[in-house]
């Protein structure tokens, strides 16, 4: 078994909803957000590419870790507190992270955020999963397929709340799964596969 996220950018209209639903979810500090949406052509938010009035598009990316079956995180890591396990997801042992910020410079896709100091919250209470993962001050966290749920026999928690329904989850490994019913005959791609990291992340254009 290995977990892939198949997302449709076709589908995905920008509302973030992926990204608050995660950062509820899984009680994240101030300034970490483990999913964003880019909009496509521009680094500002919403922006459209092109000419007024009659060239003009506006699409959106959906970016989180990408579960790479190559990761460069994991090579560089010199503690072994980054590995891939067997069911596909890229973890992080936050107990034997030293902090070395090694992974967040070799990660071509800038998913990685470093706990710098006291974590802050906005509110003075947990927020999400009771379960959710820990945050350790000067340790380095990042999208964890959210783990803790599938343990549950839930789905990530980025997934439910998707209003396009863009997001496709499954065992790539299952010819019978909803994510290789999903993309037969479709155009997809990966990212930055130029980077040898092998992404699993399967896009849709």
């Amino acid at each position: 078994m290995r977990y892939t996220m198949v997302i449709d950018t076709s589908k995905c209209i920008g509302c973030r909803a992926c990204a608050v639903a995660c950062k509820s979810n899984n009680n994240l500090p101030d300034g970490i957000w483990y999913n964003r949406v880019d909009t496509v052509g521009t680094d500002e938010i919403d922006l459209a590419s092109g000419t007024y009035p009659n060239d003009l598009t506006l699409g959106f990316m959906p970016i989180t870790c990408m579960h790479c079956d190559a990761p460069a995180c994991v090579a560089v890591c010199p503690a072994s507190a980054t590995w891939k396990e067997d069911n596909g997801i890229v973890v992080i042992d936050n107990e034997k992270c030293i902090g070395c910020k090694s992974c967040i410079a070799a990660c071509p896709y800038d998913v990685r955020h470093f706990i710098d100091g006291e974590p802050k919250f906005q509110v003075d209470f947990a927020l999400g999963d009771a379960d959710a993962p820990s945050h350790k001050v000067n340790t380095t966290e990042k999208c964890t397929f959210c783990s803790n749920r599938l343990l549950r026999g839930e789905v990530p928690a980025c997934m439910e709340l998707c209003l396009g329904r863009c997001r496709i989850w499954g065992d790539i490994d299952d010819p019978a799964s909803e994510v290789n019913a999903y993309i037969k005959g479709k155009e997809t791609f990966k990212l930055l596969e130029e980077k040898g990291t092998a992404p699993a992340t399967i896009y849709i254009r």
